[in-house]
């Protein structure tokens, strides 16, 4: 999914943007994070250093903002009959998620955002703080490990990998 993505991207933003910021935008979107991100960096050639530092960045930037306004926007949109059915499914689903975090706290926190499996993330792992509660404080350098974690797996199976069997 994140290469089709990526592809889409590229196609309709190719030339007209550099391919740095493409990987950025790709890296602040829910569900891609700094996964596509550096999947997308790989297929246009970008070195591993400033994709890795480009995606990083890209990854942690709505987090805060996430954290800190998520309820408030939550609360707002639940006022509109047609949103808040999808408001509490999606709190449902996070708080389904969230099993280990629950459990294990920061730990569990960090591992939910390392792991790059479809589901887990920075942006899921926000929500997941927000709604048990989980300081933004404690949350926010919890989560940025994880991204960085993240990072370091997918790099491994992006470019390292790949670069020692010359894809």
């Amino acid at each position: 999914m994140a290469e089709s993505i990526a592809h889409f991207f590229i196609d309709n933003l190719g030339g007209k943007v550099s391919s740095e910021l493409i990987a950025f935008i790709i890296s602040l979107m829910p569900v891609l994070e700094l996964r596509g991100g550096l999947i997308a960096a790989k297929l246009m050639g970008i070195q591993f250093s400033k994709a890795f530092v480009i995606c990083f960045i890209g990854n942690l930037i709505p987090i805060p903002f996430i954290l800190f306004f998520i309820r408030r926007i939550f609360n707002w949109l639940k006022k509109f009959k047609k949103v808040n059915k999808a408001i509490d499914k999606l709190e449902a689903r996070s708080i389904r998620k969230a099993g280990k975090v629950k459990k294990y706290r920061l730990f569990g926190l960090f591992l939910f955002v390392a792991i790059p499996l479809p589901g887990t993330g920075a942006w899921t792992g926000a929500l997941v703080a927000d709604l048990l509660d989980i300081r933004v404080s404690h949350s926010l350098p919890t989560i940025a490990a994880g991204v960085l974690c993240a990072g370091g797996i997918m790099s491994l199976l992006t470019y390292a990998i790949p670069g020692l069997f010359g894809f």
